[in-house]
C-alpha cells in the first residue's frame, strides 16, 4: 500500500468533520468533484470504505472512524514536527525558546514564581507565555504550538504526557456581587445547578458547547462581564479570584472536587530548555 499523503488525510477530516462533500468542499476552497474522487481514490488504495453515501448524506463506517481518530493525531504530529523544529533553528524567533501554554487569567502567582525561578537558572532559554483558552492546552501541545503546559485535572485529559503535580485547590462558585447566593459562606454544586435567573454558562470541548439554558462563553472577559451583568455563573479553581471585578462574589463550593495544576509536556521531548523548566518546576 502507498503512503497516504497529508494532503489526502486533510480531505478525509474535512469530509468526516462535516459530513457533507458540498460543505467540505467550501471549507477546504476546491470543487466538490475532486474532492469526491480524491475521497475515492483513497477508499480504493486503503482497500476498506471510510463513508457511507445515500439519500440522506454521509456517515462514518467503522474503518473510517478509525481513519478520523488516528489521521488528526498524524497531521498533528507533522504540525508539530515541523513547528518545533523552526523554533530549534530560530526561524520564528529566539533560538531554542519555550513556549508555555496556560489557560488566560489563571494562576497569576504560580505562574509568576515558575517564570521567576527558572530565569534565575544558569543559561535559562527564553520563555514564551502563550494564553490559551478552556481545555486548549492539550491540542496545543499536540499540534506543536507549545512545548509545555500549565493543566489541570479533572478538566484536561493528561493521557499520553508527562507530567509533574504542582499545586491543589479548592473551587469557587464565581457569582454577581448582587445575587443572594452571594451572601451564603459556602455552597453546593446543587445550590447552583439550577438556579432560573442564573444559568451555568457554557464552554465549548472540541469545537462543540453542551446542552443547557447559560450563555456560551468562548474567553474569560466575556465570561466576566456576564457574571457582572447578572446573566450567567461558573465554578472556577479557587486561583481564579485573582481576576474577579467588583461586580463579582466567590464563594466556596464544598463538594466540587480538587482541582490539579500540573506542569505537562509530550512524552518524547528531548528539549535541554525544556528539561530545565520542568527541574525547576519540581522545586517549587
Amino acid at each position: 500500500m502507498d503512503t497516504v499523503e497529508t494532503r489526502e488525510l486533510r480531505y478525509f477530516l474535512a469530509v468526516a468533520g462535516e459530513l457533507h462533500f458540498g460543505r467540505a468542499a467550501d471549507r477546504l476552497g476546491i470543487a466538490q468533484p475532486p474532492l469526491s474522487r480524491a475521497i475515492q481514490q483513497l477508499e480504493r488504495r486503503l482497500g476498506v470504505t471510510l463513508l457511507e453515501r445515500n439519500r440522506r448524506g454521509v456517515a462514518l463506517t467503522g474503518a473510517g472512524e478509525v481513519l478520523l481518530r488516528e489521521g488528526r493525531a498524524a497531521l498533528d504530529a507533522t504540525a508539530a514536527a515541523v513547528r518545533r523544529t523552526r523554533r530549534a533553528g530560530g526561524a520564528d524567533g529566539p533560538r531554542d525558546r519555550v513556549v508555555l501554554a496556560v489557560k488566560a487569567g489563571a494562576f497569576h502567582e504560580l505562574l509568576n514564581k515558575l517564570l521567576d525561578a527558572y530565569a534565575a537558572e544558569p543559561g535559562a532559554a527564553a520563555i514564551e507565555v502563550l494564553p490559551s483558552g478552556l481545555c486548549e492546552q492539550e491540542g496545543m501541545l499536540r499540534d506543536g504550538r507549545a512545548d509545555v503546559a500549565l493543566m489541570h485535572t479533572p478538566f484536561n485529559s493528561l493521557a499520553g504526557f508527562d507530567s509533574v503535580e504542582m499545586m491543589t485547590e479548592g473551587q469557587v462558585a464565581i457569582l454577581p456581587a448582587s445575587h443572594p447566593l452571594a451572601r451564603r459562606k459556602t455552597l453546593c454544586l446543587a445550590d447552583i445547578a439550577d438556579v432560573p435567573d442564573l444559568p451555568l454558562a457554557r464552554w465549548p470541548r472540541d469545537d462543540t458547547y453542551p446542552p443547557g439554558p447559560g450563555p456560551e462563553v468562548s474567553d474569560q472577559t466575556q465570561l466576566a462581564q456576564l457574571i457582572a451583568l447578572g446573566r450567567t455563573t461558573a465554578v472556577f479553581p479557587e486561583s481564579a479570584r485573582t481576576w474577579l471585578w467588583d461586580e463579582h462574589a466567590a464563594v466556596p463550593v464544598r463538594d466540587a472536587p480538587p482541582v490539579t495544576t500540573h506542569i505537562v509536556w509530550p512524552a518524547h521531548s528531548r528539549s535541554r530548555a525544556l528539561a530545565g523548566l520542568i527541574r525547576t518546576a519540581s522545586r517549587l
